[in-house]
């Protein structure tokens, strides 16, 4: 849990200028591990599929919160 909200940070900060995998590497975490926090992040649609410079995933913004919602 705490690997992924490192690299949900990270990949926030970092805007595209890196790909996922290095983002992982830059925090201690090896492909696999990368990938399993990617499909997580996925499932919990924080991320979505979408080449964004060089990397192949954004983050997704936050839904506002108007009418009760």
């Amino acid at each position: 849990m705490e690997n992924k909200n490192r690299y949900y940070n990270l990949l926030k900060e970092d805007n595209g200028k890196h790909n996922e995998i290095d983002l992982g590497e830059k925090i201690g975490l090896n492909e696999e591990e990368t990938m399993e926090i990617i499909s997580q992040l996925l499932s919990e649609h924080r991320i979505e599929y979408e080449e964004n410079k060089a990397c192949n995933y954004r983050v997704l913004k936050k839904p506002n919160k108007k009418n009760g919602r």
